[in-house]
């Protein structure tokens, strides 16, 4: 029997209890498909940074890195400051593994509702692929003012006064700035995945989203690389559109899409539009990709403290991204075992949590899950 060791970070607020769901219905898969998990769980997150002062160590960052897959549940707590966890460990992950796509089906099951008037699970279902260690995110900024330093101030305050007829006078005003950077091979490699996963998915178009029109240097490069890697792609169409277009399309005309790549600012921004449009953060997995290294796989919603333990979070997010989870170790038919069954819960709805209009509790939805993949 084939064995697979696969690190669990539980998280904060309701992280460990979708994630102890998600789990029963991966050890349920893996009983019916004869293969075995082992589940190997690290600490991180607010319990532990407050107890220890540690987010995540070096010594950690290189165990996890041995590994295909981890299993995140949701970091955030409002005992800690905003940013703190999100980026000492979160990011910190992201960065270290280089997984430098961000993967998030935005797929509207039948039987969940979307605020899109009119539209069904066959107009709904794309994929959006977000470069994720570049751009705005790379956290080069700063805050100044002229008192701190007024070298830097002052040229600030030259290139205002020269484009904007704006005067920066006191000593006071502050100045803050954020560099946002796309190289060229971090463009290349996100695209050429885009192009591939349209390919290996049989999809006809991949479709480029940037704001080229105003920030010209490094949307205007993004363009460029997407133009010169789309020739490779003959059989398959191509655009490439702004980013408020692109918002507008999805609400407007989300069967247009089938293939979306973006940069990470206007990724991000994207995929909570789409799982809104799929039904809610409740339903919507993601997957944090590096194609030749560790992967991590969680629901794109946060900890929701004030919901931790009262069975109310709906666990389903989470367990489609244990379904994408065993796509990335190969397993590709026991992660679509396990994609059928929740469609199949969903489309029956007699088992829904309250964020679908439901009164079931978090674990009688994995229960309904479990039951489908042992029965089908």
């Amino acid at each position: 029997m084939a064995t697979y060791k696969v690190p669990v970070i539980p998280g904060d607020g309701v992280g460990p209890e979708v994630i102890s769901e998600g789990k029963k219905v991966i050890d349920t898969v893996s009983e019916v498909d004869s293969f075995e998990v082992n589940w190997i769980e690290y600490p991180f997150g607010s319990d532990h940074y407050l107890t220890t002062g540690e987010l995540i160590n070096e010594n950690s960052l290189k165990e996890l890195k041995q590994y295909r897959s981890i299993y995140l549940g949701a970091l955030g707590d409002p005992r800690v400051t905003p940013g703190v966890l999100e980026l000492g460990i979160l990011l910190k992950l992201r960065f270290y593994m280089d997984e430098y796509i961000n993967l998030r089906p935005v797929k509207l099951f039948e039987g969940v509702p979307t605020p899109l008037q009119g539209k069904t699970e066959k107009d709904v279902n794309f994929t959006v692929i977000r470069e994720n260690t570049e751009d705005f995110y790379i956290g080069i900024g700063s805050k100044i003012n002229k008192g701190k330093s007024k070298e830097v101030h002052n040229l600030f305050r030259e290139l205002y006064t020269i484009k904007f007829n704006l005067d920066i006078e006191t000593d006071t005003d502050e100045i803050a700035y954020q560099i946002g950077v796309i190289s060229q091979k971090g463009a290349e490699r996100v695209i050429k995945y885009a192009f591939d996963l349209a390919t290996k998915t049989n999809q006809n178009k991949v479709t480029s989203v940037d704001k080229a029109n105003v920030l010209t240097h490094s949307y205007g490069l993004w363009r460029k690389v997407f133009s010169q890697i789309s020739t490779n792609y003959s059989d398959i169409e191509t655009e490439s559109i702004f980013v408020d277009a692109a918002a507008m399309w999805f609400v407007k005309n989300p069967e247009w899409f089938k293939v979306i790549v973006t940069p990470n600012l206007f990724g991000d921004i994207l995929t909570d539009l789409g799982a809104i449009i799929q039904g809610g953060l409740g339903v919507a997995p993601g997957g944090n990709i590096n194609p030749g290294g560790t992967s991590t796989f969680e629901p794109i919603h946060g900890s929701a403290p004030k919901y931790k333990g009262r069975e109310q979070i709906n666990p389903i997010a989470t367990i489609l991204a244990g379904s994408m989870l065993l796509d990335n170790l190969g397993l590709n038919k026991s992660a679509n075992k396990i994609e059928e069954a929740v469609k199949q819960v969903l489309r029956e709805g007699k088992v829904k949590t309250p964020d679908l209009g439901g009164r079931s509790k978090t674990s009688e939805v994995s229960e309904a899950v479990i039951s489908n993949i042992r029965n089908s």
